[in-house]
């Protein structure tokens, strides 16, 4: 789960100005096809240019952070007119959030297979050891998933994040032998908070093996700590896309929601500020997951606006 809902507090405590300094030279696309590869996807949109017309996104390439329908999950309609609902709009894919409902991961997958639906990727915290962690992902390969995320980390102190970091490589080095690829999703404060001159974005970047793990990168957080931190304040995309290729890491996957510019809210897709477009051109990944955690409607409504929109852009 994103845990944008209640970063606010977290925020407050990190907005001290601080600049992200761009670390290393641009990766090739060589580079890069070679990370999709290892992710089990060829490059398509980088190895093959697609014609001008053709979708942006690729329609089976598009997923949806459950933690966006986190009221119709746990009230009405409830998780399993829920999921059918995302299935009818034309979803391939959720990403896993707030635990089975009830089901196991193997009952969860006959649901979702049922409906037409894979659960590819999941939002699960640090393991507190290692039969956690094999339980991890004992689940998540009975679900059928790629990509494991951890969804959120917070410390203004810097050994904490470079401890992170060496626990996030030893279990994508157990993720990786199971198949799973191993990744780390981002907010604001990783760009804003500053740890003795460096950020935790660029001590993240520095320590976690790219081998081994990627990042999912949540274009608004990295938008907002672009203008917050003052780095991105004039072209806040260019700072997204300079984010995705500084990184040793490989960028594979996209959490996609919109700010409202007026008071920086998250918004639903195509009703705020940012390119997305010019950021796709920019860089592809495997999956582009739709995600606000404040749906300006009601989390189907936004849903539905979140997968028209990614299908309407084209190249």
């Amino acid at each position: 789960m994103c845990f944008g809902f209640n970063g606010e507090a977290a925020l407050a405590q990190s907005l001290r100005a601080t600049r992200l300094t761009r670390r290393g030279a641009l990766r090739t696309a060589g580079t890069l096809g070679a990370a999709l590869l290892a992710a089990g996807a060829a490059p398509a949109a980088h190895a093959t240019p697609r014609p001008a017309g053709a979708p942006l996104v690729p329609p089976g390439q598009i997923s949806i952070q459950l933690w966006t329908m986190r009221a119709a999950l746990q009230g009405d309609p409830g998780f399993d007119e829920s999921l059918r609902a995302l299935a009818r709009t034309g979803y391939p894919k959720v990403e896993q959030a707030l635990g089975y409902f009830g089901r196991t991961a193997a009952e969860l997958r006959a649901f979702y297979d049922s409906i037409g639906i894979s659960a590819t990727s999941s939002h699960d915290g640090l393991s507190d050891g290692d039969q956690a962690l094999q339980t991890k992902i004992d689940n998540a390969r009975a679900l059928g998933q790629s990509f494991l995320v951890v969804p959120y980390l917070d410390s203004p102190n810097r050994d904490d994040w470079k401890r992170w970091a060496e626990q996030m490589n030893h279990e994508a080095e157990v993720a990786r032998s199971a198949g799973l690829r191993y990744g780390y999703h981002n907010h604001a404060h990783e760009f804003t908070t500053d740890l003795g001159g460096v950020t935790p974005w660029q001590v993240l970047t520095s320590e976690l093996d790219p081998a081994l793990v990627h990042l999912e990168l949540d274009l608004y957080w990295a938008v907002r700590g672009g203008i917050e931190s003052g780095r991105g304040a004039g072209d806040p995309e260019g700072f997204a896309i300079d984010v995705i290729r500084s990184a040793p890491q490989p960028v594979l996957q996209y959490h996609v929601k919109d700010r409202h510019p007026e008071d920086g809210d998250m918004a639903d897709l195509g009703t705020g500020h940012i390119d997305f477009a010019r950021i796709f051109r920019a860089h592809a990944v495997l999956e582009y997951i739709v995600e606000n955690d404040t749906p300006d409607v009601t989390p189907q409504q936004t849903a539905d606006i979140g997968y028209r929109y990614l299908r309407a852009l084209s190249i």
